[in-house]
C-alpha cells in the first residue's frame, strides 16, 4: 500500500511539474513588446513612435493628454502601423501621429497583437502585449514649440558600442530634464544586424530616456557599413523624406545634415557600393533651400548637427573636404551660430576663420555637449563621463 502511494504522489507531482512547464512555456512563447517604445522627429504637431514586438503582429499606439484623468477614463484613440490603408503584419512597428498641439504633453501605450496566420481574406490573431499603464505610469512626452522662451538639449557621438558611456555622459548632464537628445553619428561601429543595433546602443537609450525625451540621429560614417546599413531609416527618421532634415524647438533651429562616408566612392574599403559624392550633391540642394525657410531664418539661434566636420581644414579627408566644398559655402551665407561635430576622437574648439565662418566645435568620443539657451545666450559646457567640465562656450544671438 505503500508503494502504491508512493508511486501515485510521484506521478501526481510528474503531472504538476507538466503543467507548469507547459505554462511557462506558453508564457514564454507569448507576444510582448520586444524592444521599445522609442521617439523620433518629434515635432510641433507629430511624433513618430517605434518599437518592436517579439513576433508578427500589428502594431497601433493610443495617445491620451496628460491632463491628470486616469488612463482608464476613457477609450484612447488609435493610430495603426499601416502603409496604404493597411495594417502591417510586422516585428518592428512605426507609427507617425499628426494633428498633435504644439507645446503639449502626452500620455501613449504602444500595442501588438500576433498575426497567426492569413486565410485568404480572414486573418488569424494570437493574443496582444501592451505596454503596462495599470501598474506603471505610461510614458509621456512633450511636443516642440517655436515660442517657447528657451530650450536644451545633449549630444553624444562616437560611442561604437560602449554602451557603459552612454548612461555616464548622459547623466552627467541630467538628459532626462532636457528637451531632446541628439546623437551624432558611429554608436556602433558597424550596422550588422538588428539585434546588434538595439543591443549596442538603443536598448540602454530607451530604458534611459529615449521614450520620454525626443531623440535626433546624424549619421555618422560608420553607420554606413555592415550588412544592415541600408536598413538605418528603418529605425530613425522613418517616416522623413531624408536622413538629412531641420527642425526648431524654441529659439534654436537645427540643421541636421548627413555628411556621408570619410574616403572617395571608389575607396577599396567599399566595395564599390558607395555614391556619396552624388548624396551630398543632391543634400546640398535640399540645404539651399532650407536656409530659406521662415523656421531657419525667424530662429534666435541656428545650428548645425553633423557628423564628419570641416576643420581642421589642413589634412582634411575626402568626406570632410566634401562637407568644406559642399555645405560650408551656403552656411557661411545663413548666419550659422555654431556646427557640432564628431568623428575625430577628440575635442576641438575652432574658431571662425576665412573659410569657415563660424565656430566649429567637435565633440569627443568620450565627453558629452550640455546646450542650455538663456535669453540672447547659448551655453554649451562640455563634460566628460565623471561629470568634469572640460570646456564652456558661450554664443551670443547673431
Amino acid at each position: 500500500m505503500k508503494r502504491f502511494f508512493s508511486d501515485l504522489t510521484k506521478t501526481v507531482f510528474s503531472l504538476v511539474c507538466f503543467v507548469c512547464l507547459t505554462m511557462a512555456g506558453h508564457a514564454a512563447d507569448r507576444i510582448r513588446i520586444y524592444h521599445g517604445p522609442y521617439l523620433q522627429n518629434v515635432k510641433e504637431t507629430e511624433a513618430t513612435f517605434v518599437w518592436m514586438a517579439s513576433k508578427p503582429s500589428v502594431g497601433w499606439v493610443e495617445l491620451a493628454p496628460d491632463d491628470g484623468s486616469n488612463y482608464y477614463n476613457k477609450e484612447r484613440r488609435k493610430y495603426f502601423d499601416t502603409t496604404n490603408g493597411v495594417k502591417n503584419t510586422s516585428l518592428l512597428h512605426v507609427v507617425k501621429v499628426t494633428g498633435l498641439e504644439p507645446g503639449t504633453a502626452y500620455r501613449y501605450r504602444v500595442y501588438a497583437t500576433e498575426v497567426l496566420e492569413h486565410k485568404g481574406v480572414e486573418v488569424i490573431y494570437g493574443k496582444t502585449a501592451a505596454l503596462d499603464v495599470y501598474t506603471a505610469r505610461p510614458p509621456v512626452f512633450r511636443t516642440h514649440d517655436a515660442t517657447k522662451p528657451e530650450t536644451s538639449f545633449a549630444i553624444i557621438n562616437d560611442i561604437h558600442g560602449r554602451t557603459a558611456d552612454i548612461p555616464a555622459l548622459l547623466n552627467a548632464v541630467h538628459c532626462q530634464q532636457k528637451d531632446m537628445v541628439i546623437f551624432n553619428g558611429d554608436m556602433l561601429t558597424q550596422l550588422r544586424s538588428e539585434e546588434e543595433l538595439f543591443s549596442g546602443f538603443m536598448d540602454v537609450s530607451i530604458d534611459l530616456f529615449a521614450k520620454q525625451v525626443p531623440m535626433y540621429y546624424a549619421r555618422g560614417n560608420h553607420e554606413t557599413r555592415g550588412l544592415f546599413a541600408t536598413s538605418f531609416q528603418h529605425y530613425f527618421s522613418p517616416k522623413e523624406s531624408h536622413l538629412y532634415y531641420m527642425f526648431r524647438q524654441g529659439p534654436v533651429c537645427f540643421l541636421v545634415l548627413d555628411t556621408g562616408e570619410d574616403k572617395p566612392d571608389t575607396d577599396i574599403e567599399y566595395s564599390g557600393i558607395t555614391d556619396y559624392d552624388n548624396y551630398r550633391n543632391e543634400q546640398a540642394e535640399w540645404l539651399k533651400e532650407a536656409v530659406r525657410a521662415p523656421e531657419f531664418r525667424d530662429a534666435k539661434f541656428r545650428i548645425v548637427i553633423a557628423h564628419m566636420p570641416p576643420q581642421p581644414v589642413k589634412g582634411l579627408w575626402h568626406g570632410p573636404q566634401e562637407v568644406l566644398d559642399k555645405f560650408v559655402p551656403i552656411l557661411n551665407e545663413a548666419g550659422i551660430d555654431a556646427m557640432l561635430c564628431g568623428h575625430l576622437h577628440r575635442y576641438l574648439h575652432c574658431n571662425p576663420d576665412s573659410q569657415v565662418r563660424f565656430p566649429v566645435v567637435v565633440n569627443a568620443h568620450n565627453t558629452v555637449i550640455d546646450g542650455q539657451t538663456s535669453g540672447d545666450r547659448l551655453q554649451l559646457e562640455i563634460r566628460d563621463t565623471q561629470g568634469t567640465l572640460v570646456d564652456k562656450i558661450l554664443l551670443e544671438r547673431h
